[in-house]
């Protein structure tokens, strides 16, 4: 019986452990943001813009 408790508080301090250090990485992560002229998006918004001002 104390095998088993002592086998289940073993894997609750490795989950507890991995949950902390994945989330202390995922918090140092450097996100990174594209630029607005490397942005695709942006110049189709102005092709569409320019082609319905063409189109009134």
């Amino acid at each position: 019986m104390y095998t088993v408790l002592v086998l289940g508080i073993i894997i609750v301090i490795v989950v507890l452990v991995l949950a902390v250090t994945t989330t202390s990485k995922a918090y140092t992560y450097k996100h990174t943001v594209d630029s607005l002229e490397n942005n695709p998006y942006v110049e189709q918004d102005e092709v569409n813009k320019q082609e319905d001002e063409h189109k009134a």
